[in-house]
């Protein structure tokens, strides 16, 4: 599996699913959209030249400043970049993919931003999902169990998030 061969022929089967790559990164990712997620997972999964077995990680990126200066330079709009790490065990290659979100879905403040659910795929995604719903407000259609797994079930907001504000106290219990 070669660099930009693969991105190329990935390219060709997924058109306009496969909407970047970086090669050149430390850990080279390529970049899939929100609508192709499950297709282009079920594929890395199933071809057995690549048999991407195990999700190592699902994880995500809150790209924000806070500080409005630096917001002013940013070269990027605000956004929310979800990291799938996968691994081959009978091949023993790696690789990242990267599914970029608006931090807002339809741009109101709120109204979290969904992705498509890979649970079917690899099982590990559950818990994974869970963690990236809990904590950065990031909704996985079809879930099986889609609620919170760190935080109590009734915690206001998502404590990654860079603008999230910790609540001054919880159930009549001060924090600070």
């Amino acid at each position: 599996m070669s660099g930009q061969a693969f991105v190329d022929q990935l390219k060709q089967k997924f058109g306009d699913k496969i909407s970047g790559a970086n090669l050149e990164n430390v850990d080279p990712w390529i970049e899939v959209t929100p609508e192709g997620i499950v297709e282009v997972c079920q594929y890395l999964r199933d071809e057995p030249s690549l048999a991407f077995d195990y999700l190592n990680s699902i994880t995500a990126v809150d790209y924000l400043h806070t500080d409005e200066k630096k917001a002013a330079k940013a070269e990027w709009e605000p956004h929310l970049e979800v990291v799938y790490h996968l691994f081959s065990m009978q091949h023993k290659h790696s690789l990242v993919l990267k599914v970029m979100l608006p931090r807002w879905q339809n741009d109101e403040v709120g109204n979290l931003p969904q992705l498509d659910t890979v649970s079917m795929i690899w099982a590990t995604a559950d818990w994974h999902e869970r963690e990236l719903y809990d904590l950065l407000g990031v909704e996985f259609i079809d879930h099986p169990n889609m609620r919170r797994i760190l935080c109590p079930e009734d915690w206001v907001g998502h404590p990654l998030r860079k603008d999230y504000e910790m609540p001054l106290e919880y159930h009549g219990i001060r924090g600070r």
